[in-house]
């Protein structure tokens, strides 16, 4: 668009009527000076600016305005001074990109706002977060490493079961130490670990205690090396570690020591697999009520039923197939009661994380986390099958 010559301005000395003549002192009624409120320059026609010097010319860009969006009310010129300013109109009713006015206390004066953009849409977020492709992948392996172990040489089981301990008590000590810096000693527990499933292979359950006591001391003794500072905690967290992982695990190795332990095993592995495939099934398509929302949100009352119901029907079969002796009542108070554990394992395991402030244990298993991950339901689970199982047919 050209440029528009200014208007010349009154006479040297020629009084305005909207303001007064310029040098003049201002009323003092008036508030303060519309100069003062302006931004640069006159914005309407009806405000004359200073007469400009000789020789020199000024320009007033205007604001183009589309056919199809005609001018809202404010935006253009005032019938004539004195006459009220109509108030703008709404936010939305706005072209994008252009300005919005706002009424003065001045006639005839308007100040200019930054429109506000439109929000924007939130992304929705992808469901689960991991990768199925490689979970499945990893299960399938895992699946297969644990077959091919258990029943072409037995005692091989029991090497994945000690390597399973050795890298789930590395991840918990260096979480622990990563986002409380609490220091369990590591070597003590490594090696009281893979003690403990030994004897238990080997010579039961009392001596497995025993190497859990020893365990214990060890890790006492091996913390005296550091400064006394945050000792009573650190040894804590040792003790809990030395429990929570490689004693709950010495119950598989002791369920495997029987003469059907590999079809022990199976049921165990079955029946705790189907407690989660269930919960995720059901919970996935009915659920509705939260089972525990400040610990595990995903986690839903009905799918904890789906899970238990799965689980039961498993175990009533595999009791009563592949157990000698064993009856498809046991299966079900067997699968019941090891839905439950596993359930409250997975919980006992979000509580951990949460209080680290952490998604997953590790990133050994692609899809899956960490060892510790996959073996939160399983831990909790292996005493109650090994027991039940002892009472049922017995060890």
């Amino acid at each position: 668009m050209p440029p528009v010559p200014a208007e010349p301005g009154p006479p040297p000395g020629t009084p305005d009527h909207g303001r007064p003549a310029a040098g003049g002192p201002a009323d003092p009624a008036e508030g303060p000076s519309r100069e003062s409120g302006r931004l640069s320059g006159p914005l309407f026609r009806d405000e004359q600016s200073e007469p400009a010097a000789p020789g020199v010319t000024e320009t007033v860009v205007l604001r183009a305005i589309s056919g199809d969006a005609p001018p809202a009310p404010g935006h253009g010129l005032p019938p004539h001074p004195g006459a009220p300013v109509p108030p703008a109109p709404p936010a939305n009713h706005l072209a994008a990109g252009q300005p919005h006015f706002v009424p003065s206390s001045h006639p005839g004066q308007e100040t200019p706002v930054a429109a506000q953009p439109a929000p924007q849409p939130q992304p929705r977020k992808q469901r689960g977060g991991r990768n199925l492709q490689a979970a499945i992948g990893v299960g399938v392996g895992l699946g297969a490493v644990i077959v091919a172990s258990l029943f072409v040489v037995k005692a091989l089981f029991l090497v994945v079961v000690m390597a399973a301990v050795a890298v789930g008590v590395w991840e918990l000590t260096s979480r622990l130490a990563e986002r409380k810096q609490i220091k369990a000693p590591l070597v003590p527990l490594v090696v009281g670990g893979v003690a403990m499933v030994a004897t238990g292979y080997w010579a039961g359950i009392q001596w497995a205690a025993a190497s859990l006591a020893l365990t214990g001391l060890a890790v006492m003794v091996w913390r005296m090396a550091e400064p006394p500072e945050d000792y009573l905690r650190d040894i804590t967290a040792g003790v809990f570690t030395a429990f929570y992982v490689p004693f709950l695990a010495t119950f598989v190795a002791m369920m495997l020591a029987a003469d059907d332990g590999p079809q022990r095993i199976v049921l165990f592995l079955i029946v705790t697999i189907c407690s989660d495939t269930g919960a995720y099934a059901v919970g996935y398509k009915f659920g509705k009520t939260k089972l525990a929302p400040t610990i595990s949100p995903g986690k839903t009352r009905e799918g904890l039923a789906g899970g238990i119901a799965l689980s039961m029907l498993a175990g009533a079969l595999l009791m009563q197939l592949i157990i000698d002796g064993g009856s498809w009542w046991q299966g079900l108070i067997l699968g019941g009661c090891a839905a439950v554990t596993a359930t409250l394992g997975d919980l006992g395991e979000s509580m951990i994380k949460r209080d680290l402030g952490i998604k997953d244990m590790g990133t050994l298993l692609p899809g899956h986390g960490g060892i510790m991950d996959r073996l939160d339901s399983l831990l909790p689970t292996a005493p109650v099958v090994w027991l039940l199982l002892a009472a049922f047919v017995g060890s």
